[in-house]
């Protein structure tokens, strides 16, 4: 598990990596106005991308465990609501997305609230060996 996790976060990077690139050369001059919210979806897709690679080597480290891999699985769905319906909206101007971004933003909290758990419970293991 930790290593199709690790590897679908270092494709999630790859992607965001060729968003960034696609964004600040072809995109900019046509979404100038834009582009703000733009690099917030870039910004957010990598962070969270490394997130999920953490949550691997986390795996790899303690041992696979249900809170690991949430952690992995709600920073892929908030990369998909928070970073895509920013995107979208920069490049469409589809307004209606805006009541999706949030969704991901929790989604974003529930995935470092579960790799906490899960960093405390080793914690907590290890204590008490």
């Amino acid at each position: 598990m930790q290593r199709r996790m690790a590897g679908t976060g270092a494709i999630i990077m790859l992607l965001a990596v060729a968003l960034g690139a696609f964004g600040a050369h072809v995109l900019e001059p046509i979404i100038a106005d834009s582009m703000d919210t733009y690099k917030t979806g870039v910004q957010y897709h990598m962070i969270h991308g490394l997130g999920m690679i953490l949550a691997a080597l986390a795996a790899g480290l303690w041992g696979d465990s249900r809170k690991l891999r949430w952690s992995a699985r709600l920073f892929l769905i908030g990369i998909i609501l928070f970073s895509g319906s920013l995107y979208l909206l920069a490049v469409t101007g589809w307004k209606w997305l805006g009541p999706i971004t949030p969704l991901g933003g929790v989604s974003f909290i529930a995935g470092w609230l579960m790799l906490a758990l899960s960093a405390w419970e080793q914690s907590s293991a290890q204590i008490s060996k």
